[in-house]
């Protein structure tokens, strides 16, 4: 299967997996794939991740988080940049997600971080997702 936009769809099946409150989602990876994991993971929007290798093939295994009461933490995902609309933004103009509640994820020539650390480090870049 041929995906045109392959963090759209590890974000799409981490969102469905959310719903369904599945304990964890396979994905296939990249290095980008593995920096955006990186980052909820520090953030504290995933419990944990690790990769895996199946059938030949390279997968980051997902573990998802979720509270007390069985409520998924990621309440949302959204992909910012599309293969047809490329986003950038300087560190002055960085969006605020939920006023500080959510996090903004860059790919900066610094790496790909988070939209305050960016803001931090003076850096702009390509826009690629909102966690919140």
């Amino acid at each position: 299967m041929s995906v045109s936009d392959p963090i759209a769809d590890m974000l799409t099946k981490i969102r469905n997996a959310n719903a369904a409150r599945h304990e964890k989602v396979d994905i296939p990876t990249s290095k980008l794939k593995l920096e955006i994991v990186k980052i909820l993971k520090t953030e504290g929007y995933i419990k944990n991740f690790k990769k895996i290798q199946a059938d030949g093939q390279n997968f980051i295994r997902i573990f998802l988080k979720y509270d007390e009461e069985n409520n998924p933490i990621i309440h949302g995902l959204s992909k910012v940049s599309k293969p047809g609309r490329r986003v950038y933004t300087g560190y002055r103009e960085m969006p605020r997600i939920l006023n500080g509640y959510g996090i903004m994820v860059i790919s900066t020539s610094d790496g790909v971080i988070t939209g305050r650390k960016a803001v931090e480090k003076q850096v702009g870049g390509e826009l690629i997702c909102t966690v919140w």
